[in-house]
Parts: C-alpha cells; structure tokens; sequence
C-alpha cells in the first residue's frame, strides 16, 4: 500500500470517527441507557432534560451545568413513559440551599410528552439550583422528582471531550508521521536522541 492510498485510509477512519461524535453527547451513549441528561420519576420510568441558552450559545444543548446566568434559558422535559402524558405535572426551580423560588408552573396536562419552560430572564446568580416535578395523577399519590444544576460557571469542556480531542490530533499526526517522509525522519530524529539520553 503506498503513502497516498494509507493517507486516504487514514483520513476515512478519521472522519468516520467525527461523525460517530454523536455518541459521545448525553453522556457518551448512543442510547439513554447512561444518559446523565435524564432522571427517574418512578424505577423503570424516566424524563428527559435538555436545557438551551439561545442568545448566549446558539444550538447547543446543556444538562448539569448551564454556563451563563441573566440569560434567556429554555428547559425541555420529554416523558419517555406514555402514561405520565395523562398526568398533570407542576414544575419549580429553586436555588439551593435557600430554596428560593426561581420559577413555577401550576399543574398542567401536556399530552405531546414534551414540556417547554422558558425563562426569559435565566436564573438569576451563580450557584446550584434545583428542578422539582411534580405529577399529580387524576387519583393516587402525587410523585415527586428532583434534580439538580449548576449555573454561571462559563462553558466547560467535558473530559470526554478532552479524550475525544486528544485522540484526533494523536491520530492526525500518526497519519502524517506515515505519509510524510520528511515529518518521519524528523520524529526519528527526535525519538534517537531522547534514546541516548
């Protein structure tokens, strides 16, 4: 196989790898089967959570960590069990520990599975907030979940993305220590003289 045909190869592999990035979101599962962007209402039956900061990060999505606060925020709930559709659900964000009320929404139907919240104006500091649901069935006991955020600490770079980026540059230069004669000697030059060290 000659440099160019390995080059091809190599830059195939790598941008199959790129595209394939889609499994590292959520966690890093093609599934929701270690979705951190999810949480449990009852065992075995689950909600999924998707926040946006439209105006400051365009297209892009945030669980944990929202990275401004002040901003136009939008939380996204899907229900991923069709009866909860039949279920009023009241929702509240507080900020911890004070339990200060942030946000509220009475008890409503939403037959879509799919919740919208928009707060316009954010959370309002930097700190750990918290998202209550709450679902009010039509008989039975309400059921209760929790789950937690932090907000204002700027965009952070997940360490599988690290790793993520890591890899490329090492396979990119691998690639190019394959195909390029003169990169090759360079590199051996290097390693030689580190081995006489």
């Amino acid at each position: 196989m000659n440099r160019a045909q390995l080059f091809k190869k190599g830059l195939l592999v790598l941008l199959g790898l790129v595209f394939s990035a889609s499994l590292w979101a959520h966690g890093g599962a093609a599934g929701t089967d270690t979705d951190q962007c999810k949480f449990e209402l009852e065992p075995d039956h689950w909600i999924h959570y998707t926040a946006y900061q439209p105006k400051a990060y365009p297209a892009e999505e945030f669980c944990g960590n929202l990275p401004s606060v002040n901003t136009e925020t939008q939380l996204v709930f899907d229900y991923q069990d069709m009866r909860y559709r039949k279920m009023a659900v009241e929702f509240e964000v507080t900020k911890e520990p004070e339990g200060a009320r942030v946000f509220f929404q009475a008890a409503q139907k939403h037959k879509s599975g799919t919740v919208n919240l928009d707060l316009p104006n954010g959370v309002p500091e930097v700190g750990k907030y918290l998202i209550h649901i709450t679902l009010v069935p039509d008989q039975g006991d309400r059921l209760d979940a929790h789950m937690s955020f932090q907000a204002g600490k700027g965009q952070q770079v997940s360490r599988n993305s690290i790793l993520l980026y890591a890899f490329f540059a090492f396979a990119g230069l691998y690639i190019l220590y394959l195909s390029n004669a003169g990169f090759k000697r360079a590199v051996d030059g290097i390693i030689g003289k580190i081995k006489n060290v």
